[in-house]
């Protein structure tokens, strides 16, 4: 059994070791910066090694894996840490500050010749892989229209328990690294690579001085499609609403309560997921703000873990090399938003 060392105590304890366990590795390692709090997560998880850095875990023998949990001001120098030292690397997104920490570390995964994955897991989920694949089997012609508005209840307290890097702009926190990255990588799986932006990154929720809890986000893409993304972590509606849909020239599909919906002039219908993009069974939900979305993810993470597994799968594979074209897209947009939504364009 191939051994993985986990980087990062909060989120790496609880969705990426149940993922590699689940994938069929062996979690040797837990890295933290605090000993005591490693120590006793390891020991409660029965991880053997509790390490206060990757130097550490890197020289024990048998891990052979490296996943990273850990604020994106961290990423880069861990990253390249793993990759120079010949470990495969699962790297959590937001994957780096800006593009020019995440071109190093995909020039550092080439030179070493590893396997460099970044934690879009929700490639995975059912919902997305299946309306990904509606729109490549032509269901709706060509794709020319997309909206995902999402109002998430997160942070709309002030007081709302998240970690301390979060509002922090200098550690890579904000909205648009946290949820936006996954839309614009879901956005770029879909339909293909952005050409221009304008955007616009409010703060919705009663807080001064710190970075964005929302985004508002207009864009080109580079196949003809226009593209509407916007979310705000500061709802106070209970549960995620909103509206993901994508209009083409001969249907449109959409995602609601998780199933994928295809309507054109035969109807509307909903369409059943097919079997290879089935997950494994979903944990219960719990009622701790801290859990509250393990059930959406430990599935699409273990299928992300079983790639470094040598796992066959059927959905694109998120490589290093779309944590960097994903960077340029939220680099694009923050450049945009600071010039007051201004048009910027993307090298093509």
């Amino acid at each position: 059994m191939r051994g993985a060392a986990v980087v990062g105590t909060s989120f790496g304890c609880r969705v990426h070791v149940p993922a590699l366990r689940a994938a069929g590795f062996d979690v040797v390692a837990l890295v933290g910066r605090d000993a005591d709090k490693t120590a006793r997560r390891a020991g409660r998880l029965g991880i053997p090694h509790a390490c206060t850095s990757l130097r550490e875990a890197l020289a024990l023998a048998a891990v052979d894996v490296v996943t990273i949990a850990t604020p994106p001001d961290t990423h880069a120098e861990l990253a390249i840490a793993a990759a120079e030292a010949g470990r495969h690397v699962i790297c959590e997104k937001p994957f780096a500050l800006d593009a020019g920490e995440a071109s190093a570390m995909c020039d550092a995964a080439a030179r070493a010749g590893i396997t460099a994955l970044v934690g879009h897991e929700f490639r995975w989920s059912e919902d997305r892989a299946t309306l990904g694949r509606a729109i490549a089997d032509g269901a709706i012609g060509a794709p020319r229209f997309c909206a995902i508005v999402q109002y998430v209840p997160l942070v709309a307290e002030p007081d709302a328990r998240v970690p301390d890097w979060w509002f922090d702009d200098a550690r890579g926190g904000g909205w648009l690294g946290a949820s936006g990255s996954h839309v614009v990588d879901q956005v770029r799986v879909w339909l293909g690579e952005f050409a221009s932006v304008s955007a616009r990154l409010p703060v919705v929720s009663d807080r001064r001085g710190v970075a964005e809890d929302s985004f508002a986000v207009r864009a080109s893409l580079a196949g003809g499609s226009e593209v509407v993304l916007a979310q705000t972590a500061a709802s106070f509606i209970p549960h995620v609403s909103g509206v993901t849909a994508v209009a083409g020239t001969s249907g449109t599909l959409e995602l609601a309560d998780g199933d994928v919906w295809l309507s054109d002039r035969d109807g509307r219908r909903r369409l059943d997921v097919p079997d290879d993009l089935r997950l494994p069974a979903p944990p219960p939900e719990r009622d701790d703000v801290r859990d509250r979305f393990t059930h959406l993810e430990l599935g699409p993470y273990t299928r992300l873990c079983e790639v470094l597994a040598g796992i066959e799968t059927r959905v694109p594979v998120p490589t290093f090399a779309d944590g960097l074209a994903c960077t340029r897209v939220l680099d694009a947009i923050r450049v945009s938003a600071a010039n007051g939504g201004a048009a910027i364009p993307l090298a093509g």
